[in-house]
């Protein structure tokens, strides 16, 4: 996790827990299909999980899981695989683009059929809204099919989701590339914070933060991407406008140096809760059995109720 998905994800989870029945889950299967490597999936999935606890997520509101402890999500992908086409999966833009990235090397067949089990993750909650960026729309909207076919064949099953967009967070850009969002594949990590960054480590990316060749401070993000990025950081860090903090400076170095004590501040008790968690494993395997049984308690009813219409003989 680094700053940009905080303020343009993770805070905006945290505070709509309060406002919806919100499901958060870690899709560890999902993963296999670019693991090959024991060990790996099992330590990051702890990772975010320590993560999403950290940030605020309160395991007595939120349902935050662990997609293979709630063994009804394989289940019902395979009732998925069965009310979908081949044509509607080999349509899929994201499967042709990581088969060609992959050209020459092992291409995994979950790749192809990763939507049936994208598609159980959403319908096992009876979804009503689910929040993706422009890069999933696609996924959804075949989710939605396969919905409403099974619903045509074995009567209503399924609520049919619709897509909705996250509120707004802070636009976080790169410090080094003011102009490309903060992402963990740029081609450095100079410009980029990591939710675990070390405190010294945060204001030295900050004190070599891109600016411009002016030195008038304002927000401005055509002319002045570098300082605007800077501004909004601030912002998002102390609840401030943009424009409001930029009123309070005539010099660059001062806002830097400022705005990574704002975020090393936001990230303290965050860094600290996350610490406390994964030194004890034993409470954070506890809060995710929590929110799976949660998650298995809806998901198995979706499933039986699917079992039922099909009309499957029962256990």
């Amino acid at each position: 996790m680094q700053l940009g998905n905080y303020f343009g994800a993770l805070r905006n989870w945290v505070i709509g827990q309060h406002e919806c029945d919100g499901f958060y889950g870690i899709a560890d299967l999902h993963a296999l299909t670019v693991t090959d490597t024991p060990n790996v999936v099992g330590q990051a999935t702890l990772e975010l999980a320590a993560m999403f606890f950290a940030v605020g997520l309160d395991p007595d509101v939120a349902t935050a899981f662990v997609q293979s402890h709630v063994p009804e999500h394989t289940q019902l992908s395979w009732v998925m695989a069965c009310n979908v086409s081949f044509g509607e999966l080999t349509r899929m833009t994201q499967f042709k683009d990581k088969t060609a990235k992959r050209e020459g090397e092992f291409t995994s067949g979950a790749l192809f059929t990763y939507p049936t089990l994208m598609a159980a993750d959403i319908l096992l909650y009876d979804a009503e809204e689910v929040p993706v960026g422009d890069d999933q729309r696609q996924h959804l909207e075949i989710t939605r099919d396969i919905a409403i076919r099974f619903n045509s064949r074995f009567g209503e099953t399924f609520v049919i989701p619709r897509a909705i967009t996250p509120k707004a967070g802070a636009r976080v850009m790169d410090l080094q590339d003011p102009t490309s969002k903060m992402s963990k594949s740029a081609a450095s990590d100079a410009g980029l914070v990591n939710m675990l960054d070390d405190p010294a480590v945060i204001l030295k990316k900050f004190k070599r933060a891109v600016t411009d060749s002016e030195s008038d401070v304002r927000f401005d993000r055509e002319t002045k991407p570098g300082i605007s990025n800077l501004l909004e950081i601030h912002a998002a860090a102390t609840g401030r406008t943009p424009d409001e903090i930029a009123k309070g400076y005539t010099q660059y170095g001062p806002l830097k140096a400022d705005t990574g004590d704002a975020v090393v501040e936001l990230l303290r008790p965050i860094q600290a809760r996350y610490a406390e968690l994964m030194d004890d494993r034993g409470e954070l395997v506890a809060l995710l059995r929590k929110g799976s049984a949660k998650a298995r308690s809806v998901a198995s009813a979706t499933l039986a109720r699917v079992y039922e219409h099909i009309g499957l003989v029962p256990r």
